[in-house]
């Protein structure tokens, strides 16, 4: 059984990459324990995210949470460029602590994603043009000077903030018909529903009125991954969210998370993450 695939390690509070490819290869399935945000520029291509696959345009803008399976699909020959961010889910959260005003959650963006379209589209001159913003930081991120990462820093925050106006403000569009299976649609939102119960092929076949092979084989085909892996990784990601923002002991989010027994939790956990829970709250 091939392992489930994680990619990327985030070290800095923000990553900015500007990419252009003509023949990438083949991407597969994988996650990321940070968020992603991808502003695509120019040429053809598609993107997977959650086993929903949107067709992509120029000025679309694509938001990956953490932990969310996804992959890119391009064709070759064709252009295939984007502005891609990684953000660590803990700088959000500290300047949602250190915030100036009640309910400032730079990380709304995604959840408001989530429940809408993970792809939108950013017309021509709105309010505010994120990709002035962006172009302005990227050049900024690539300069030396006095306090230069102080100043990439404070143009990222101003980023993330017309970001997440622009959301709430349906400044951006959702012109998207994204393509899934309707039935995997409803597993998946079942077991990210229920992570702390038992969950069984069976079980999950039976709330999508499919059989078990049916399941399995679909499965697979929309996210790349086992059932199985599917739900081990999801309960992993949210064990480790629970140790860095609750004071909950290991034992209590090991069973809040779906494990049965500790010890397969925490093997699962070194596994994973290359480090124990415990070393890992430590931090």
């Amino acid at each position: 059984m091939a392992e489930y695939k994680k990619k990327g390690y985030l070290h800095q509070h923000f990553r900015i990459f500007h990419l252009k490819d003509t023949s990438m290869k083949e991407v597969p399935f994988h996650y990321h324990d940070f968020h992603k945000i991808i502003l695509f520029i120019n040429g053809e291509g598609q993107y997977i995210i959650e086993g929903k696959n949107y067709p992509l345009k120029p000025r679309d803008i694509l938001f990956v949470s953490a932990g969310e399976i996804h992959r890119p699909v391009t064709y070759p020959g064709k252009l295939y460029e984007r502005i891609v961010i990684y953000v660590s889910q803990d700088f959000l959260t500290h300047w949602q602590q250190e915030q100036w005003e009640d309910n400032v959650n730079l990380s709304d963006c995604f959840r408001l994603a989530r429940e809408t379209s993970s792809v939108m589209h950013m017309p021509k001159g709105p309010e505010h043009d994120l990709l002035y913003h962006m172009n302005k930081l990227e050049r900024v991120d690539h300069q030396q000077g006095f306090a230069n990462q102080l100043y990439t820093e404070i143009l990222f925050i101003e980023f993330m903030i017309l970001l997440n106006r622009a959301l709430q403000d349906n400044q951006l569009q959702q012109l998207h018909e994204a393509s899934y299976d309707p039935k995997i649609q409803l597993v998946l939102e079942y077991i990210n529903s229920h992570l702390d119960e038992d969950l069984t092929v069976d079980m999950l076949a039976d709330t999508a009125f499919v059989s078990r092979y049916h399941l399995m084989r679909k499965f697979k085909a929309e996210t790349g991954y086992s059932v199985h892996q599917y739900i081990n990784s999801k309960r992993l990601l949210l064990a480790k969210t629970l140790l860095s923002t609750t004071t909950q002991s290991i034992t209590d989010i090991c069973f809040q998370c779906g494990f049965r027994d500790y010890s397969s939790f925490s093997r699962e956990f070194k596994k994973q993450f290359k480090v124990s829970a415990r070393e890992y709250r430590k931090g």
